[in-house]
C-alpha cells in the first residue's frame, strides 16, 4: 500500500463503490454522524460529488475558522494541550519519533465536514495539533464520504487527500500519529493487522476510541463476531499504554468524548510473549 496522498483528480467516479454508510451505534455523543464501513478491496477513489459552488466552499471554511477558534479557547482544549505536555504523553512521543524530527499524521473516518458539526470539532482538533507542535509533519485525510468540496477545503487548510482507500491498512514504515475518532472498530483493526510486527507497531501513535472500552464490551456481551472483527485490536491490549483524555460537560465537545492515546511499546524482554501471540492471531485468521 502506498503512503504518500496524491493530490486528486477530477476523473468519473467508480460505480461500483461498495462502502457502506451507517448510522451512529454509542448514543448521543455520535448522533447525526456519518461513518462508514470498511470495503473488501482497495481500490482508487475520487469524490462523487464533485460540484463546484464557491459560496458553499466559503461557508464552510468560515465554519471551521469559527469552530478552531471556539476550540483554541476552550477549556476542554487547555487540558488536552497540558495532557499532550506531562511526562506521561511526552516521553511515549519521543521515543516513537526516535532520531527523527517530524512524523505524518493520517487521519481517517473523519465523516462529512459540511453536513454535521463532530467532524469539524474532530478535523478542527487535529489542525491546532499540527498548528501548536512542530513534531507534527505532513496531515493526510481519508474518507470516502468527503466531496470534492470538502476535500479543497481540506486542501486549503494544508491537509493532502489520499487518492486511494487503504483501508487503514496503512504500514507504518516511518512515525505515525493516526488520528481515528469514532471509527468502526473494523478500521483500527486493519491498521492493526497491517502493522502486525513489533517494529511496526513502536512507530505508531493511534488517537482514537479506548480499546479498553472495546475490552469491557466484549467482556460483557461474549459477542463472538465482535471479537473476530477486533482479534488484533484486543490481542494487543496488553502491550499498549492508553491514556484517556480528559472532555467537558458541553455538548460540543462529546465529538471527542472516550478518546484515548494509544501507544504500542513493546520492549525486548517481552518480544517473545508477545511474539506467541502473533502468532497465535494470524493462526487464527487463516483459519476463520
Amino acid at each position: 500500500m502506498a503512503a504518500s496522498a496524491k493530490t486528486l483528480t477530477h476523473e468519473k467516479p467508480n460505480p461500483t463503490e461498495d462502502w457502506t454508510i451507517v448510522l451512529p451505534r454509542r448514543g448521543k455523543q455520535r448522533r447525526n454522524l456519518l461513518k462508514t464501513r470498511i470495503p473488501q478491496a482497495a481500490q482508487s477513489w475520487v469524490p462523487i460529488d464533485q460540484n463546484v459552488d464557491p459560496d458553499r466552499e466559503s461557508k464552510l471554511m468560515q465554519k471551521m475558522v469559527v469552530c478552531m477558534k471556539k476550540l483554541e479557547s476552550s477549556e476542554f482544549f487547555c487540558n488536552f494541550m497540558d495532557q499532550i505536555h506531562t511526562p506521561q504523553i511526552s516521553d511515549h512521543i519521543s521515543r516513537v519519533l526516535g532520531s527523527e524530527t517530524k512524523m505524518q499524521m493520517v487521519i481517517y473516518g473523519i465523516g462529512s465536514l459540511e453536513l454535521y458539526e463532530p467532524p469539524r470539532v474532530q478535523l478542527g482538533l487535529a489542525i491546532l495539533m499540527k498548528k501548536r507542535f512542530s513534531w507534527i509533519g505532513d496531515v493526510e485525510v481519508f474518507d470516502p464520504i468527503l466531496s470534492g468540496l470538502e476535500a479543497r477545503v481540506l486542501e486549503t487548510l494544508g491537509c493532502s487527500v489520499l487518492s486511494v482507500n487503504e483501508q487503514g491498512r496503512r504500514q507504518a514504515s516511518k512515525p505515525t500519529l493516526f488520528y481515528m475518532p469514532h471509527c468502526e472498530a473494523e478500521l483500527y483493526d486493519n491498521l492493526l493487522h497491517a502493522n502486525w510486527r513489533v517494529d511496526l507497531l513502536n512507530r505508531i501513535i493511534l488517537f482514537g476510541n479506548s480499546f479498553e472500552g472495546y475490552e469491557q464490551y466484549v467482556s460483557v456481551f461474549k459477542n463472538s463476531a465482535g471479537v473476530s472483527l477486533r482479534k488484533h485490536l484486543l490481542a494487543v491490549r496488553r502491550f499498549t499504554e492508553e491514556f484517556g483524555i480528559k472532555t467537558v460537560s458541553d455538548d460540543y465537545y462529546r465529538a471527542l468524548n472516550d478518546m484515548s492515546w494509544h501507544f504500542f511499546s513493546i520492549v525486548p524482554d517481552v518480544e517473545p510473549q508477545f511474539g506467541k501471540m502473533m502468532e497465535l492471531v494470524d493462526s487464527c485468521s487463516e483459519t476463520a
